[in-house]
């Protein structure tokens, strides 16, 4: 198991970045989802379509925001791996 190692300045800001972009839209997303689950009783369809449409934009802006984060620590920590092995050989 690799040590463990301090982010940089610069790689902690940019991890806080990308945590913070996912939490707000995390939030946007659950809003979006319980005004649609609550337009399906008293909404009409078109209003209804309204709602789901918002949700379903969020949705796919918090989905790219989780792999950008997912894809950020795989290259840092594939970073570090290789650092570490290199150091040892």
């Amino acid at each position: 198991m690799p040590a463990l190692k301090r982010l940089s300045a610069r790689t902690f800001d940019h991890l806080s970045a990308l945590q913070a972009a996912m939490r707000k839209l995390a939030v946007e997303r659950n809003l979006a989802l319980r005004m649609f689950a609550a337009s399906r009783g008293v909404a009409t369809a078109d209003a209804q379509r309204e709602f789901w449409l918002e949700f379903s934009w969020i949705d796919q802006e918090y989905r790219m925001a989780v792999r950008r984060l997912a894809t950020f620590c795989r290259e840092h920590r594939r970073l570090i791996s290789s650092t570490a092995s290199s150091t040892y050989v």
